[in-house]
């Protein structure tokens, strides 16, 4: 019987806890102890979104044993969307999350709730949360223009207000397209509507896209690039952490560095997907592969130069650029109250010292598909 996703990220978050005797985070609560003293931590992660696979990393290789107090402990909590975990952080059950851009920037705009920082770039893409899927009976197209032209007048779904929803509505717009039912649907539920034959198509993020082409469920035929739309992962990070820890944020930061340099490492990709099917259920080792090192032609979606991911680390100006731009669709679509972000609601300092007293002082790298 094929598990669904959801019950795979209800089966694996019973199992994700690592290391940890201590009280479960709260930062409301918990007292974060002085300078050099033995912390605990609550991540929220994503290992169901591989744009945030540095957290999936940060997790099997335990990178961050090297950089916090001795004696520190660290639990990881499954999020099967950013949403989930920016809201266990506004609620101070978790310090540090790792989750999409869309997601990212509402938890930082909420100071009225608690106060969230971004401070880390996980990853840039133009191919990993806006991919567009048709059913797998439609035709073969010459190109992503055609494909995106076959989407007016269809059935489309997408998880409405995420990353999905913004590259959508901006290839849509510049397209001229204009399907006649633009749902929102979970990924779970988009899953099943394509079982169903009740969806025309969808646009979803890596690696459930990979999944549903494997299973033969749908095709890709475009991604974010037809239109020069990024997509992009962030750290958030709990001010009160920083302010009252500044040692244990600048060492897991220094951690995430060291992750996302293995992350960028073609040697290391075997060992990656390994990981990642440790750390997930429901996904078959050629999913988890696919949706990070898969070579996808150009005329579907593919880069030219075959990157899937570049892992900035900062968050610098593109990054800035890319966050005002999202904030003012969010704004559009009444997720957060004003474009305007909060002062200081991108904290880029402590990753930047970080980044500059490293040996990669331009960045983790890139990951590139695997031909």
């Amino acid at each position: 019987m094929r598990m669904t996703l959801m019950s795979a990220v209800a089966t694996a978050a019973l199992a994700v806890s690592t290391a940890g005797c201590a009280v479960l985070g709260d930062t409301a609560g918990n007292d974060l102890g002085k300078e050099g003293e033995a912390v605990h931590l609550t991540i929220g992660y994503q290992p169901y979104y591989t744009e945030a696979w540095s957290g999936l990393v940060m997790r099997g290789k335990e990178f961050w044993k090297d950089y916090l107090p001795e004696g520190s402990t660290v639990d990881f909590e499954v999020g099967l969307q950013g949403s989930v975990i920016v809201s266990q952080m506004l609620a101070g059950k978790q310090q540090i999350g790792y989750a999409g851009d869309m997601p990212a920037i509402v938890g930082a705009s909420k100071r009225d709730t608690r106060d969230l920082r971004i401070v880390a770039t996980l990853g840039t893409a133009q191919d990993q949360c806006g991919i567009f899927l048709t059913r797998p009976d439609a035709p073969e197209f010459k190109d992503q223009a055609a494909a995106l032209d076959w989407f007016d007048g269809k059935t489309v779904s997408t998880p409405q207000g995420s990353c999905t929803d913004r590259i959508a509505q901006a290839t849509f717009e510049q397209q001229g397209v204009a399907p006649q039912d633009y749902l929102n649907q979970s990924i779970e539920v988009i899953t099943s509507s394509f079982e169903s034959s009740k969806i025309d198509g969808a646009i979803i993020w890596e690696p459930t896209a990979s999944k549903l082409v494997n299973e033969g469920l749908a095709k890709r035929v475009a991604s974010g690039s037809e239109a020069d739309q990024a997509d992009a992962g962030y750290m958030l990070m709990d001010h009160e952490l920083i302010e009252e820890r500044p040692d244990v944020a600048e060492g897991w930061l220094k951690a995430e560095l060291e992750a996302q340099k293995f992350l960028a490492d073609p040697a290391n990709a075997d060992e990656i997907v390994g990981i990642a099917l440790e750390q997930t259920e429901g996904f078959t080792e050629k999913d988890l592969r696919d949706a990070l090192y898969r070579a996808w032609p150009t005329k579907q979606g593919g880069a030219e130069d075959g990157t899937r991911l570049s892992l900035p680390f900062v968050v610098d100006d593109e990054g800035m650029d890319h966050i005002e731009y999202s904030a003012g669709f969010l704004a559009k679509i009444d997720a957060i109250p004003d474009a305007r972000l909060p002062e200081d609601a991108v904290f880029p300092s402590l990753a930047e010292k970080v980044l500059a007293e490293s040996e990669t002082p331009d960045g983790a790298g890139t990951v590139n598909s695997l031909r």
